[in-house]
Protein backbone atom coordinates (compact mmCIF):
# COMPACT_ATOMS: atom_id res chain seq x y z
CA UNK A 1 0.00 0.00 0.00
CA UNK A 2 1.32 3.22 -0.59
CA UNK A 3 -0.02 7.25 0.30
CA UNK A 4 -0.83 9.94 -1.72
CA UNK A 5 -2.23 13.61 -1.17
CA UNK A 6 -4.61 15.60 -3.19
CA UNK A 7 -5.40 19.12 -3.11
CA UNK A 8 -8.82 20.21 -3.40
CA UNK A 9 -9.00 24.15 -3.14
CA UNK A 10 -6.61 24.52 -0.31
CA UNK A 11 -7.63 21.42 1.14
CA UNK A 12 -5.40 18.21 1.10
CA UNK A 13 -7.15 15.22 1.37
CA UNK A 14 -4.54 11.57 2.39
CA UNK A 15 -5.40 8.51 0.83
CA UNK A 16 -4.23 5.10 1.08
CA UNK A 17 -3.67 3.66 -2.32
CA UNK A 18 -3.09 0.50 -4.11
CA UNK A 19 -3.14 -0.70 -7.69
CA UNK A 20 -3.26 2.55 -9.21
CA UNK A 21 -1.45 1.92 -12.31
CA UNK A 22 -3.74 -1.01 -12.82
CA UNK A 23 -6.01 -0.61 -16.07
CA UNK A 24 -9.55 -1.68 -17.32
CA UNK A 25 -11.21 -1.75 -13.88
CA UNK A 26 -12.31 1.51 -12.04
CA UNK A 27 -10.87 2.59 -8.85
CA UNK A 28 -12.65 1.47 -5.91
CA UNK A 29 -12.73 4.84 -3.64
CA UNK A 30 -13.59 4.08 0.27
CA UNK A 31 -15.34 6.76 2.90
CA UNK A 32 -15.20 6.09 6.35
CA UNK A 33 -17.27 7.49 9.12
CA UNK A 34 -17.59 8.77 12.98
CA UNK A 35 -14.76 8.39 14.36
CA UNK A 36 -12.56 6.50 12.07
CA UNK A 37 -9.81 6.56 9.21
CA UNK A 38 -9.14 5.32 5.87
CA UNK A 39 -7.61 1.98 8.44
CA UNK A 40 -11.08 1.33 9.00
CA UNK A 41 -11.19 -0.18 5.40
CA UNK A 42 -7.61 -2.65 6.26
CA UNK A 43 -10.16 -5.41 5.10
CA UNK A 44 -11.14 -4.26 2.07
CA UNK A 45 -8.24 -2.88 0.40
CA UNK A 46 -6.54 -6.24 1.34
CA UNK A 47 -8.87 -8.12 -0.71
CA UNK A 48 -9.58 -5.93 -3.37
CA UNK A 49 -6.24 -4.73 -3.72
CA UNK A 50 -5.39 -8.99 -4.13
CA UNK A 51 -7.91 -9.00 -6.73
CA UNK A 52 -6.48 -6.17 -8.96
CA UNK A 53 -8.99 -3.73 -8.02
CA UNK A 54 -7.31 -0.32 -8.38
CA UNK A 55 -8.45 1.24 -4.48
CA UNK A 56 -8.01 4.17 -2.31
CA UNK A 57 -9.13 4.61 1.07
CA UNK A 58 -9.38 8.31 1.93
CA UNK A 59 -9.24 10.34 5.36
CA UNK A 60 -11.89 12.36 5.82
CA UNK A 61 -11.35 16.39 5.82
CA UNK A 62 -10.99 16.64 9.32
CA UNK A 63 -9.22 13.22 10.23
CA UNK A 64 -6.17 11.59 9.84
CA UNK A 65 -3.41 13.02 6.99
CA UNK A 66 -5.94 15.28 5.67
CA UNK A 67 -6.72 18.96 6.47
CA UNK A 68 -8.84 19.38 9.91
CA UNK A 69 -9.94 23.30 8.98
CA UNK A 70 -11.83 24.85 12.60
CA UNK A 71 -14.81 26.11 10.72
CA UNK A 72 -17.84 24.19 10.90
CA UNK A 73 -19.24 25.28 7.66
CA UNK A 74 -16.03 23.78 6.21
CA UNK A 75 -18.01 20.20 7.21
CA UNK A 76 -21.27 20.39 4.96
CA UNK A 77 -21.80 17.24 2.59
CA UNK A 78 -20.67 19.67 -0.42
CA UNK A 79 -17.70 20.21 0.67
CA UNK A 80 -17.00 16.49 1.50
CA UNK A 81 -18.52 15.28 -2.07
CA UNK A 82 -15.90 17.97 -3.41
CA UNK A 83 -13.05 16.21 -1.67
CA UNK A 84 -13.72 12.71 -2.72
CA UNK A 85 -14.51 14.11 -6.65
CA UNK A 86 -11.36 15.84 -6.69
CA UNK A 87 -9.75 12.01 -5.51
CA UNK A 88 -11.42 10.54 -8.32
CA UNK A 89 -10.14 12.92 -10.26
CA UNK A 90 -6.36 12.40 -9.51
CA UNK A 91 -6.43 9.09 -9.19
CA UNK A 92 -8.19 7.86 -12.43
CA UNK A 93 -9.17 8.52 -15.99
CA UNK A 94 -13.14 6.44 -15.74
CA UNK A 95 -16.07 6.89 -13.08
CA UNK A 96 -15.32 5.34 -9.66
CA UNK A 97 -17.22 2.89 -7.27
CA UNK A 98 -17.85 4.67 -4.12
CA UNK A 99 -17.91 2.77 -0.47
CA UNK A 100 -19.12 4.79 2.36
CA UNK A 101 -19.59 4.00 5.45
CA UNK A 102 -21.43 5.52 8.95
CA UNK A 103 -21.04 9.96 7.63
CA UNK A 104 -18.96 8.35 4.27
CA UNK A 105 -22.53 6.77 3.04
CA UNK A 106 -23.89 10.17 3.29
CA UNK A 107 -20.70 11.24 1.82
CA UNK A 108 -20.41 9.05 -1.47
CA UNK A 109 -24.25 9.28 -2.27
CA UNK A 110 -24.13 13.37 -2.28
CA UNK A 111 -20.79 12.45 -4.41
CA UNK A 112 -22.26 10.55 -6.83
CA UNK A 113 -26.06 12.91 -7.14
CA UNK A 114 -23.40 15.84 -7.21
CA UNK A 115 -21.04 14.44 -9.85
CA UNK A 116 -22.60 11.84 -11.54
CA UNK A 117 -19.95 11.88 -14.38
CA UNK A 118 -17.32 11.08 -11.48
CA UNK A 119 -19.00 7.97 -9.84
CA UNK A 120 -20.51 4.67 -11.83
CA UNK A 121 -21.93 2.84 -8.45
CA UNK A 122 -22.65 3.30 -5.11
CA UNK A 123 -22.41 0.97 -1.55
CA UNK A 124 -23.57 2.33 1.31
CA UNK A 125 -23.12 0.96 4.72
CA UNK A 126 -24.86 1.45 7.82
CA UNK A 127 -26.77 4.36 6.65
CA UNK A 128 -29.15 4.30 3.86
CA UNK A 129 -30.08 7.37 1.25
CA UNK A 130 -32.05 9.78 2.61
CA UNK A 131 -32.76 12.38 -0.15
CA UNK A 132 -31.74 15.64 1.35
CA UNK A 133 -34.06 17.67 3.07
CA UNK A 134 -34.98 21.23 2.74
CA UNK A 135 -34.72 21.44 6.65
CA UNK A 136 -31.56 20.37 9.39
CA UNK A 137 -31.76 16.90 11.21
CA UNK A 138 -30.86 18.84 14.09
CA UNK A 139 -34.33 20.08 14.03
CA UNK A 140 -36.10 16.69 13.28
CA UNK A 141 -33.80 15.16 15.97
CA UNK A 142 -34.69 18.02 18.31
CA UNK A 143 -38.38 17.15 18.30
CA UNK A 144 -37.93 13.65 18.12
CA UNK A 145 -36.12 13.85 21.35
CA UNK A 146 -37.81 16.63 23.06
CA UNK A 147 -35.77 17.61 26.22
CA UNK A 148 -34.04 13.60 26.27
CA UNK A 149 -30.36 12.84 25.03
CA UNK A 150 -29.58 12.16 21.19
CA UNK A 151 -25.78 12.35 21.10
CA UNK A 152 -26.33 14.39 18.00
CA UNK A 153 -27.34 17.20 19.92
CA UNK A 154 -25.27 16.93 22.27
CA UNK A 155 -22.14 17.15 19.99
CA UNK A 156 -23.13 20.71 19.02
CA UNK A 157 -22.03 23.15 21.74
CA UNK A 158 -17.82 23.06 20.13
CA UNK A 159 -15.46 22.53 22.74
CA UNK A 160 -17.51 20.52 25.27
CA UNK A 161 -17.48 17.09 24.05
CA UNK A 162 -13.84 17.32 22.87
CA UNK A 163 -13.10 18.03 26.16
CA UNK A 164 -14.61 15.02 27.41
CA UNK A 165 -12.92 12.73 24.74
CA UNK A 166 -9.54 14.42 25.60
CA UNK A 167 -9.74 13.35 29.43
CA UNK A 168 -8.61 9.91 28.18
CA UNK A 169 -8.90 9.43 24.50
CA UNK A 170 -8.32 5.77 24.42
CA UNK A 171 -10.77 4.81 26.92
CA UNK A 172 -12.95 6.87 25.41
CA UNK A 173 -12.54 5.67 21.35
CA UNK A 174 -12.26 2.12 22.75
CA UNK A 175 -15.68 3.21 24.86
CA UNK A 176 -17.08 4.24 21.66
CA UNK A 177 -16.39 0.94 19.45
CA UNK A 178 -17.37 -1.45 22.27
CA UNK A 179 -20.75 0.23 22.82
CA UNK A 180 -21.71 0.44 18.80
CA UNK A 181 -20.21 -3.29 17.55
CA UNK A 182 -22.79 -6.74 17.93
CA UNK A 183 -21.45 -7.09 21.61
CA UNK A 184 -21.92 -4.00 22.96
CA UNK A 185 -25.81 -2.43 24.67
CA UNK A 186 -28.57 -1.65 22.60
CA UNK A 187 -28.82 1.92 21.42
CA UNK A 188 -26.77 3.64 23.36
CA UNK A 189 -27.05 7.17 21.25
CA UNK A 190 -30.21 7.69 22.93
CA UNK A 191 -31.50 7.80 26.50
CA UNK A 192 -35.01 8.63 27.96
CA UNK A 193 -32.51 11.25 30.54
CA UNK A 194 -32.42 14.34 30.32
CA UNK A 195 -30.07 16.73 27.77
CA UNK A 196 -27.52 17.52 31.08
CA UNK A 197 -25.47 14.47 30.44
CA UNK A 198 -22.34 13.48 28.02
CA UNK A 199 -22.51 10.58 25.66
CA UNK A 200 -19.31 8.70 27.97
CA UNK A 201 -21.36 8.81 30.76
CA UNK A 202 -23.82 6.97 29.21
CA UNK A 203 -22.05 3.72 27.70
CA UNK A 204 -20.99 0.84 29.28
CA UNK A 205 -17.06 0.10 30.53
CA UNK A 206 -14.95 -0.84 27.60
CA UNK A 207 -13.64 -4.51 28.72
CA UNK A 208 -10.14 -5.28 29.00
CA UNK A 209 -7.85 -6.43 26.19
CA UNK A 210 -8.34 -6.33 22.99
CA UNK A 211 -11.53 -5.16 21.29
CA UNK A 212 -13.59 -8.22 19.34
CA UNK A 213 -12.93 -6.58 15.90
CA UNK A 214 -10.22 -4.76 16.73
CA UNK A 215 -6.46 -5.50 17.83
CA UNK A 216 -4.50 -3.26 20.41
CA UNK A 217 -1.96 -1.90 17.14
CA UNK A 218 -5.13 -1.14 15.34
CA UNK A 219 -6.91 0.77 18.61
CA UNK A 220 -3.49 2.93 19.30
CA UNK A 221 -3.13 3.72 15.36
CA UNK A 222 -6.40 5.93 16.32
CA UNK A 223 -5.49 7.07 18.96
CA UNK A 224 -2.41 8.75 17.88
CA UNK A 225 -4.19 9.88 14.98
CA UNK A 226 -6.75 11.67 16.70
CA UNK A 227 -4.31 12.87 19.74
CA UNK A 228 -2.37 14.35 17.09
CA UNK A 229 -5.15 16.40 14.80
CA UNK A 230 -7.85 16.41 17.59
CA UNK A 231 -11.24 15.64 16.96
CA UNK A 232 -12.91 18.83 16.33
CA UNK A 233 -13.19 18.13 12.49
CA UNK A 234 -14.99 15.01 13.43
CA UNK A 235 -17.22 16.80 15.35
CA UNK A 236 -18.11 19.66 12.96
CA UNK A 237 -19.36 17.43 10.87
CA UNK A 238 -21.94 16.86 13.22
CA UNK A 239 -22.06 21.12 13.48
CA UNK A 240 -22.27 21.34 10.06
CA UNK A 241 -25.75 19.74 10.07
CA UNK A 242 -27.42 23.30 10.63
CA UNK A 243 -25.58 24.39 7.55
CA UNK A 244 -26.16 21.16 4.94
CA UNK A 245 -29.75 22.23 4.07
CA UNK A 246 -28.67 25.73 2.64
CA UNK A 247 -25.71 24.18 0.94
CA UNK A 248 -27.81 21.67 -0.45
CA UNK A 249 -30.42 23.36 -1.56
CA UNK A 250 -30.24 22.25 -5.04
CA UNK A 251 -30.21 18.76 -4.32
CA UNK A 252 -33.25 18.58 -2.35
CA UNK A 253 -34.49 15.40 -2.53
CA UNK A 254 -32.86 13.94 -5.15
CA UNK A 255 -32.17 10.26 -5.42
CA UNK A 256 -29.12 7.72 -6.37
CA UNK A 257 -29.46 7.45 -9.72
CA UNK A 258 -26.50 4.80 -10.28
CA UNK A 259 -26.48 0.85 -9.06
CA UNK A 260 -26.23 1.07 -5.62
CA UNK A 261 -26.70 -1.67 -2.74
CA UNK A 262 -27.06 -1.23 0.99
CA UNK A 263 -24.94 -3.30 3.83
CA UNK A 264 -25.81 -3.06 7.65
CA UNK A 265 -25.45 -5.04 10.30
CA UNK A 266 -27.98 -6.42 12.11
CA UNK A 267 -27.22 -5.19 15.70
CA UNK A 268 -26.46 -1.62 14.62
CA UNK A 269 -27.93 1.75 16.72
CA UNK A 270 -28.84 3.32 13.06
CA UNK A 271 -31.52 0.78 12.36
CA UNK A 272 -33.03 2.65 15.80
CA UNK A 273 -32.44 5.93 15.48
CA UNK A 274 -35.49 7.37 14.87
CA UNK A 275 -38.34 5.84 17.78
CA UNK A 276 -40.94 3.12 16.29
CA UNK A 277 -39.34 2.68 12.61
CA UNK A 278 -36.68 0.49 11.18
CA UNK A 279 -33.95 2.56 9.09
CA UNK A 280 -33.40 -0.94 7.04
CA UNK A 281 -36.86 -2.05 6.52
CA UNK A 282 -36.08 -0.19 3.12
CA UNK A 283 -32.99 0.96 2.48
CA UNK A 284 -33.22 1.28 -1.24
CA UNK A 285 -35.98 3.70 -1.38
CA UNK A 286 -34.18 6.46 -2.05
CA UNK A 287 -32.22 4.52 -4.80
CA UNK A 288 -33.60 4.54 -8.65
CA UNK A 289 -31.34 1.31 -9.42
CA UNK A 290 -31.32 -0.33 -6.06
CA UNK A 291 -29.61 -4.29 -6.28
CA UNK A 292 -30.13 -5.35 -2.71
CA UNK A 293 -29.78 -4.99 0.96
CA UNK A 294 -27.13 -7.43 3.14
CA UNK A 295 -27.90 -7.28 6.94
CA UNK A 296 -25.06 -8.86 8.81
CA UNK A 297 -26.40 -11.03 11.82
CA UNK A 298 -24.74 -10.66 14.75
CA UNK A 299 -22.61 -7.13 13.56
CA UNK A 300 -22.99 -3.72 14.98
CA UNK A 301 -22.36 -0.58 13.73
CA UNK A 302 -18.60 -1.26 12.51
CA UNK A 303 -20.23 -3.81 9.84
CA UNK A 304 -17.05 -3.77 7.57
CA UNK A 305 -14.81 -4.63 10.08
CA UNK A 306 -16.93 -6.63 12.39
CA UNK A 307 -17.39 -8.86 9.23
CA UNK A 308 -14.58 -8.10 7.07
CA UNK A 309 -15.47 -11.31 4.92
CA UNK A 310 -19.50 -10.90 4.58
CA UNK A 311 -18.80 -7.24 3.68
CA UNK A 312 -16.45 -8.36 0.92
CA UNK A 313 -18.62 -10.71 -0.55
CA UNK A 314 -21.65 -8.62 -0.65
CA UNK A 315 -19.61 -6.11 -2.61
CA UNK A 316 -17.86 -9.08 -4.84
CA UNK A 317 -21.19 -9.83 -6.17
CA UNK A 318 -22.23 -5.97 -6.57
CA UNK A 319 -19.37 -5.21 -8.33
CA UNK A 320 -19.31 -9.05 -10.77
CA UNK A 321 -23.30 -7.61 -11.56
CA UNK A 322 -21.93 -4.23 -13.02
Amino acid sequence: MDEIAVDNDGITIGATVANLDQAGRPPLVFVHGWPELSHSWRHQMEHFAAAGWPCVAIDVRGYGRSSAPPEIPQYTLKKLAGDVAAVIEEVGDRPAIVIGHDWGAPIVYHTAIRHPDMVGAVAGMSVPHTPPLPISLLDVFDQLYADRFFYMLYFQEPGVVEAAFDRDLRDALKRVYFALCGDGPESPLSSDVGRDVGLLDLLPPAPDGPLPFMSDDDLDRYVEAFARVGMVGAFNRYRALAVDPQDSADVVGAHIAQPSIFVGGARDSVRSMVPGSDAFADPGSGCADFRGATIVEGAGHWVQQEAPAEVNAALDAFFDDL
